[in-house]
């Protein structure tokens, strides 16, 4: 077993645009493919949470450094849309993993979140070496070696794609779903609890997509 699973990794160096984990003494003598980890959506009132698991070869590292990968939430929707689709054409393999509603009402959305992720990387065709998860929760029960790194998204270029991976996935989903749920905006606010969602819910209340363990969506009417 590799000697970094479940290890958070608090002291790294800051890292320069150019200088990611995969290319540091840390991983630089690993041999084996590295999967990227990372969710979208735990803080959001509707809908799933989503996880991205991605592979990318290393010879994938230096077009997707150029074509400017990082945080998803440091892109534009256009910008994370194309890179999107770079990243899965480069891939050596990606996969999505959710929880839906309610699996986060029953059994909390950290577990929720971690079941995500767990889900994404058992669908992997391939089998990596370890997994790069970003936060500083590990995922039970994974007969994988995995690294946990706070603020993973941007220190390894492999969960910065699948944060953006993610990403796109999911805000494609609760746009197809926006149409059917007019009243919430989800189109502008992908679930999130924006004043115009807010006061939806205040007006409305919670249509079954929302997750009623959150207080927000506890509004009686």
């Amino acid at each position: 077993m590799v000697e970094i699973q479940q290890t958070a990794v608090n002291s790294l160096p800051n890292l320069g645009e150019l200088e990611w984990l995969e290319f540091s003494s840390t991983l630089a003598g690993m041999s084996g493919l590295i999967a990227g980890i990372d969710e979208v959506g735990r803080g959001a009132l509707f809908g799933p949470v989503v996880a991205a698991a991605v592979i990318l070869p290393a010879d994938a590292f230096t077009q997707l450094i150029a074509a400017g990968v990082k945080d998803s939430k440091k892109l534009s929707s256009s910008k994370r849309a194309k890179l999107a689709a770079q990243i899965c054409e480069l891939a050596t393999d990606w996969r999505i993993g959710f929880a839906a509603t309610a699996e986060i009402d029953q059994i909390n959305i950290l577990q929720a979140t971690l079941l995500a992720m767990k889900r994404a990387v058992l669908k992997l065709k391939v089998q990596p070496v370890i997994c790069l998860v970003d936060g500083n929760q590990a995922m039970k029960d994974l007969h994988i070696p995995q690294q946990t790194i706070v603020k993973g998204d941007e220190r390894s270029l492999s969960i910065a794609a699948a944060s953006i991976v993610a990403k796109v996935w999911r805000d494609d989903l609760i746009l197809r779903l926006a149409a059917k749920y007019p009243q919430y905006d989800l189109a502008k606010n992908k679930g999130y609890g924006s004043p115009k969602h807010l006061q939806a819910l205040r007006e409305y209340g919670a249509s079954s997509l929302h997750r009623k363990s959150f207080s927000p969506c506890q509004i009686q009417q």
